[in-house]
């Protein structure tokens, strides 16, 4: 009996511990299974976040904030034809959509820091503009509280009047005439500034500010101090040549002044439309355009269906690069700016204003001039959008005389 018993205990030790045993395995088998996918999620999880309070961001105060800094890209067609880097400074990417915003916020800066005007107490903004640096002032002045009035010649692109009103701008729209008429439409600006100037000293109230953008320094010194060292930075200094049009002239003088002394082999390009007179007096020191001679003039003011670019006159600006300070002319007409935007829209998806078509043809002139391996710099001073009834209008545009026929850039040729 005794040794039944024995055996009995034996066999169900051995029974138990097999049994324990599997029970076990299948545990441990089961709980790996179950935790696999646990540390397969641990070993792709992102470290533990550091518990370090952080300090608070900061951001720009209002949209003025966000002025500047534009991005640099290669132009991708214009570039791999001429075999140089053809590079673009995004200036329609500012919050007003062009590079006079820059401008726009100088001006008005300095006329708070001089005490000229005070936000909020229902002083005005003045200036004569063709579409642009209004478009900047409004929006400006909107964000700083001001009131905004601006004169301009009847014959721009409605777009632009448009805009303008939409962001509050009072338009007063003028006959195009000599810029020796009392009633120029910058000479008018000045005068309503100077009207309202005179009210406010005999009955007090508000002020008026004339902006003066062709004449005023702040124009030259905002692209010296801002839109200079940006391009030196993005560039490393790597620029054979700065091809730019000239208005006002305070984008052109403001970045050679800047750039030169930093890269003494720079060569610096002025882009002039037909029309204008710049360009004789950079290659003959003499301020002409032809179309004033032959007497075929077609406008009142610069001869050319580009809008923003192109004078007849020297600014203070201009006359800051007048003298030794631009190496080079190229004149660009009124067909070659029209088929480069079009060139540019159909192989980049670059949908340029006028002023910025007749820089890009200018580029390719000079990279062509100086060979394969160079940079060139330019700017994208705004977008067609700005442009849609006048130059981008094929109605407009046919009736000119300039519809586009060119498939490649053998209109350069």
């Amino acid at each position: 009996m005794k040794s039944l018993l024995s055996d009995f205990d034996a066999k169900s030790i051995a029974t138990g511990f097999i049994i324990g045993l599997s029970l076990a395995t299948a545990a441990s088998t089961l709980l790996t299974l179950t935790n696999a996918p646990r540390r397969r999620r641990d070993s792709t999880s992102p470290p533990l976040k550091d518990k370090t309070p952080k300090p608070k961001p900061t951001y720009p105060n209002g949209i003025e904030g966000l002025i500047g800094d534009t991005k640099i890209f290669r132009i991708k067609s214009l570039s791999d034809a001429t075999g140089c880097d053809i590079l673009a400074k995004a200036e329609f990417l500012n919050v007003g959509g062009s590079t006079k915003d820059r401008v726009a916020l100088s001006v008005i800066q300095e006329a708070e820091e001089k005490g000229l005007i005070t936000p909020n107490t229902g002083c005005t903004i003045f200036e004569g503009t063709v579409g642009s640096t209004g478009i900047s002032l409004a929006v400006i002045a909107r964000a700083k509280g001001y009131k905004c009035h601006i004169v301009m010649p009847d014959d721009q692109a409605k777009e632009k009047y448009e805009l303008l009103e939409k962001l509050g701008a009072t338009v007063e729209k003028v006959r195009p005439v000599s810029i020796v008429d009392k009633n120029h439409f910058v000479n008018l600006a000045r005068r309503r500034a100077e009207e309202m100037n005179e009210k406010a000293a005999r009955e007090g109230g508000p002020r008026g500010y004339f902006c003066d953008q062709f004449e005023n320094l702040a124009n030259y010194h905002v692209h010296f101090t801002t839109t200079g060292p940006e391009l030196l930075s993005q560039t490393n200094g790597h620029i054979s040549a700065l091809v730019l049009g000239a208005g006002t002239g305070g984008t052109l003088s403001g970045l050679t002044h800047f750039l030169k002394p930093q890269i003494p082999s720079l060569l610096s390009v002025l882009a002039d439309p037909q029309g204008s007179g710049l360009y004789h007096k950079v290659k003959h020191n003499i301020m002409y355009s032809p179309t004033e001679a032959e007497g075929t003039r077609r406008r009142y003011q610069v001869d050319t269906v580009v809008e923003g670019v192109g004078i007849n006159r020297l600014t203070k600006n201009f006359e800051k690069v007048a003298k030794g300070w631009i190496d080079e002319a190229v004149k660009v007409t009124d067909r070659e700016a029209v088929e480069m935007s079009r060139f540019l829209v159909k192989r980049d998806g670059l949908f340029v204003g006028s002023s910025s078509a007749v820089n890009c043809v200018a580029a390719v002139r000079i990279a062509r001039q100086l060979g394969p391996g160079h940079t060139i710099v330019t700017l994208i001073n705004d977008s067609g959008t700005r442009h849609l009834t006048k130059f981008w209008s094929d109605e407009y545009i046919k009736k000119e005389g300039l519809t586009p026929q060119a498939e490649g850039l053998e209109f350069l040729d």
